[in-house]
């Protein structure tokens, strides 16, 4: 590989790392991050419209999994407290879904993308909330049962898994209160966000 194309290279690495959208500034409100992102509203109205799932319980679900950093990953594994050893999963992205569920995604809508892009991650996230929904008959509406088995996996869902971690259901609670807090705020600010879009050519 010569030097030319290496420098190549690492110049497109850095348009992919510059173009990544940072955290909302506000996480804790869903209009004002619309209102930063207003591209991220266009890709969770198209989500929506795909597979039937509310913006607020998606939205909720970034918000835990990955606090909508593009690129998060799990915690490093370590040997003897100190060598690096790899990921505890491999998690990864807006949607934190593994390399198996994310092939099996792919396979199964035909869809390619990204993990790190917000759109394709949602998109995602929209597929596998709608299989819970046909398989094991969760209400789409369900953030609590639906964050369970997201976490869990739909096997370990239907086997209970959940129930010998309490700290899992602490959070499945908390992503219930985020979706309806979601919720109520999307009532309030949907008109101004569809209005925004109505200009949108494409």
């Amino acid at each position: 590989m010569n030097f030319q194309y290496k420098c190549m290279l690492v110049f497109i690495a850095s348009l992919n790392v510059s173009c990544a959208s940072p955290p909302p500034d506000n996480q804790d409100n869903v209009c004002e991050i619309f209102r930063q992102y207003d591209d991220w509203y266009e890709d969770a109205v198209d989500m929506e419209k795909e597979w039937g799932v509310p913006i607020s319980l998606v939205m909720a679900f970034v918000k835990q999994e990955s606090s909508f950093i593009h690129d998060a990953m799990p915690p490093q594994k370590y040997v003897m407290g100190f060598i690096p050893w790899g990921r505890i999963t491999s998690a990864y992205g807006y949607s934190q879904a593994l390399d198996g569920s994310w092939s099996d995604y792919q396979k199964a809508s035909g869809k390619g993308g990204s993990r790190s892009d917000f759109g394709d991650a949602t998109q995602f996230m929209g597929w596998y909330i709608n299989e819970t929904h046909r398989t094991l008959g969760l209400a789409k509406g369900d953030a609590y049962s639906h964050y369970l088995a997201y976490h869990e996996g739909r096997t370990g869902f239907r086997r209970g898994s959940y129930h010998r971690k309490p700290k899992l259901k602490q959070i499945a609670k908390k992503v219930q209160g985020q979706e309806q807090r979601y919720r109520h705020q999307l009532r309030s600010c949907k008109k101004e966000l569809d209005s925004n879009r109505s200009w949108w050519p494409f």
